[in-house]
């Protein structure tokens, strides 16, 4: 424990004490910072060899030096060996506090107290003790309060945010929840203005490094929490702990406008706690008797419908058993270097936190989940998942007995995700489109592939012969109607279909093949093809 820990209490709270009748005379007043953790009494000429700091150390001036400069030495000394405040009773060595000992405290800035004649030294002692006591009895009801809302904040659907909500309200400093990349998963309280945010990030990177460089060939290291302190801004970041002894992939971080107190401390030390339990494979993941006896069920013959009940919520009623199906892909940035998430399972459990399921499965960098939901309830992804690297497809809801058909929506509605470059698409009652079916991208490049023999064309060039296909396949392959729509003769369009036809090795009178390079002409991104060979 710190000096700056050790159990204290303001010397004002003394001062306001009228049984006890102490008079500030010397040294700053009004300066609420100084506090008291014990009571000494001495009557030598240098104290300093028996005191540890935080005194109010207590003399009635029977050794105090008789001349000026020696009563400065003695100030000076007991300044220097951190005194919060010297204590001197007068009566029966001294009628008055000497003047010399009052100037010398008002110079080097030490408060200086009277006790009256009728306040023995034993009644300050066990004024200051009490006071002590009751404010660690404080201290402790402050800690019960925070940790009893914090295990009822770990009780609730959405868990992390609450329990970084209470966090943040038992400590006054913004809260926030890292990956190993520094990706902020949740956060709570008020954000501070730039550039805290990005510090408190890259000191929770850096810190996670640093105990991941430590960790020794048993794969274990100590989580190390780290501190800075800049522009009156305190910042702080702790490494999870994991269930095994080893260091986790997340880090919480804290921002305050104040340096965190003993029971902010020890606050802090209970979230990081049920953080860590609440993002362990362990809890995330489920590892219920109800979830594993459905998994027996279905391995010795029953069917989804069978089983669901099993893994609904409880109290879900059977005509609100239905389920949503989410098909995903990691696409993480480039620029980091991203395990497969499945290797990680701080990754996983986080993720299946923010899906608020456990029955996911991830296979490299595609993910399969279902989570229970009402009938008529429209999906929503979690913005935790995009953060993560995660494109999701979502079904709308169905009966267990319709999983298979939810399946291949949710597979539907992430290839449009990717298609489209968003980070989710929930499937809707469309009519299926073969443009709807294959990406964009994909489409694009075919397109590209398809025509790029005409690159080799020659005059008219490969724009002429493309817009030429294009009409005659509008108008249902009729060369009069072509050669009209283009303004040419119809023998130059039979020359330029049959070099189409010729460069990309096709029969044209093929109802397959038309279709085919209709879809084609449909995919070709605009210019594409508007050069002249």
């Amino acid at each position: 424990m710190t000096e700056s820990e050790q159990p204290s209490v303001p010397l004002s709270t003394l001062l306001a004490d009228p049984a006890l009748g102490l008079r500030r005379i010397a040294g700053p007043a009004g300066d609420h910072r100084i506090r008291v953790s014990t009571v000494g009494t001495t009557e030598i000429e240098d104290p300093t060899p028996y005191l540890v700091g935080g005194e109010l150390l207590l003399t009635a001036g029977v050794r105090l030096p008789l001349d000026a400069e020696g009563i400065d030495t003695y100030v000076r000394r007991v300044v220097s060996a951190g005194v919060s405040a010297l204590g001197f009773g007068v009566d029966p060595v001294h009628e008055e506090v000497p003047r010399e000992l009052i100037a010398a405290c008002d110079r080097h800035g030490l408060p200086l107290l009277r006790l009256p004649p009728t306040t023995p030294f034993v009644a300050v002692g066990q004024a200051v003790y009490a006071a002590i006591a009751e404010a660690r009895n404080r201290e402790l009801r402050e800690i019960s309060r925070a940790q009893s809302a914090l295990a009822t904040a770990a009780a609730r659907p959405d868990a992390l945010r609450s329990v970084l909500a209470q966090l943040s309200a038992h400590t006054g400093a913004w809260a926030v929840l890292y990956d190993a990349q520094g990706t902020e998963l949740f956060s709570a309280g008020p954000r501070p203005a730039s550039p805290t945010p990005g510090r408190v990030r890259d000191l929770a990177v850096r810190t996670t490094a640093r105990v991941r460089a430590r960790t020794g060939p048993a794969g274990r290291a100590a989580p190390a929490a780290a501190a800075d302190h800049e522009g009156g801004i305190h910042l702080t970041v702790h490494p999870l702990p994991g269930a095994d002894g080893t260091t986790t992939t997340l880090t919480l971080g804290q921002a305050a406008t104040a340096a965190p107190t003993l029971v902010h401390r020890q606050v802090t030390s209970t979230a990081t706690v049920l953080l860590a339990l609440l993002t362990s494979p362990r809890h995330a993941l489920g590892t219920d008797t109800h979830s594993a006896g459905a998994l027996v069920r279905l391995m010795l013959g029953a069917t989804p419908a069978e089983v669901s009940p099993a893994l609904a919520p409880v109290g879900t009623t059977e005509a609100e058993q239905s389920w949503v199906v989410v098909h995903g892909r990691h696409t993480p940035p480039h620029s980091t270097q991203t395990p497969h998430p499945g290797d990680d399972p701080a990754h996983l459990a986080t993720l299946a936190t923010a899906l608020r399921t456990p029955y996911l499965h991830v296979d490299g960098a595609e993910l399969k989940a279902l989570f229970p939901s009402a009938p008529d309830a429209r999906p929503e992804a979690p913005a935790q998942a995009a953060d993560l690297g995660w494109v999701l497809g979502f079904s709308t809801p169905a009966p267990a007995s319709d999983l298979p058909h939810a399946d291949r929506r949710a597979a539907r509605a992430l290839q449009r995700a990717i298609a489209a470059d968003v980070p989710s698409v929930v499937h809707t009652e469309d009519p299926l489109t073969v443009h709807g079916l294959v990406p964009a991208a994909d489409a694009q490049d075919l397109a590209r592939t398809r025509f790029a023999p005409l690159d080799r064309a020659g005059a008219p060039g490969a724009s002429v012969l493309l817009d030429t296909l294009r009409t005659w396949l509008t108008q249902h392959g009729s060369w009069d109607r072509t050669a009209a729509t283009l303004h040419v003769h119809r023998n130059t369009v039979r020359h330029r279909l049959a070099r189409v036809g010729e460069l990309l090795d096709v029969d044209l009178q093929d109802p397959g093949v038309r279709m085919e390079l209709w879809f084609a002409l449909h995919w070709l991104p605009d210019g594409a093809a508007e050069t002249d060979g």
